[in-house]
């Protein structure tokens, strides 16, 4: 049986045991998949993480707080993917070679699930709203499907520098002021936390063919702003699953098909 983890503080709401558990079932894989709580600090999780490695654990999930602290440890000891290295954030590790690995799939499984929800990208005008670390993993896989990519924040001079830091000089920056009064857009993303706060951002008279928002489990406004000028849209547990089957498959080696994973959106 093969064993994993997702490490993470707090813990306990994480979905990855019932997520794994069912991608497991559908290629009848035995695993172990456990929810790892750990110490707010640098110290426990190499702790944890040495130790589960240590046993003979497979892969582990990394969540909040702990995916900075997880891309400074692999990039010191071992290896990162180009998407964890963009990241600046891992969420995903595994042993190669007897070394760390670190990988980041939360961009590539947004992507992937736009692409399964039907939404051309090619050449499509994307925008996303906020310049925090969501937005930060989710540009190097955006920009590789092909589109044309903005980025608005509060502040633009975040956004500036992001785009600066990682050199995509093609994606543009701006302010939410500037969003408000915005040609339309193919396909706008919201990256920041407003959902999960309860916040709303004003969007004034912004508008959208289709509207993604990386939160889910909660009323958006940010979608119903869309919503109301007969956009399409789409929260994220889409992303959730997809980043999930991206790690699963590095691990195991095994190819999901989603249409046979028995698994329930929850409500």
């Amino acid at each position: 049986m093969q064993h994993f983890i997702v490490i993470g503080n707090p813990i306990n709401h994480s979905k990855s045991p019932e997520i794994h558990a069912a991608f497991a079932d559908s290629v009848n894989l035995p695993i172990s998949y456990q929810r790892q709580f750990c110490p707010n600090d640098a110290d426990s999780f190499v702790a944890v993480v040495n130790a589960f490695f240590a046993g003979g654990g497979v892969g582990a999930n990394v969540t909040l707080p702990f995916k900075q602290i997880a891309f400074d440890w692999v990039k010191s000891h071992g290896k990162l993917s180009p998407y964890a290295a963009a990241a600046g954030a891992v969420n995903t590790l595994m042993l190669v070679d007897g070394k760390p690995y670190g990988d980041n799939t939360d961009g590539r499984g947004l992507v992937a699930d736009l692409l399964a929800q039907n939404i051309a990208l090619s050449g499509k005008q994307v925008a996303i709203v906020g310049a925090g670390g969501a937005t930060r993993g989710a540009i190097l896989p955006i920009l590789d499907a092909g589109c044309q990519l903005s980025i608005y924040n509060r502040t633009k001079a975040k956004a500036e520098n992001l785009i600066h830091a990682l050199g995509c000089d093609t994606v543009r920056a701006g302010s939410l002021d500037e969003l408000k009064c915005a040609d339309k857009f193919d396909i706008i993303i919201n990256a920041t936390s407003a959902t999960t706060t309860g916040q709303t951002l004003d969007l004034g008279d912004c508008r959208a063919d289709f509207a993604y928002d990386m939160m889910y489990g909660k009323p958006s406004a940010f979608l119903a702003h869309f919503a109301r000028q007969g956009a399409t849209t789409s929260d994220g547990y889409g992303m959730l699953i997809h980043q999930a089957k991206l790690a699963f498959e590095q691990w195991t080696g095994k190819t999901l098909d989603l249409s046979q994973v028995n698994l329930a959106k929850p409500s």
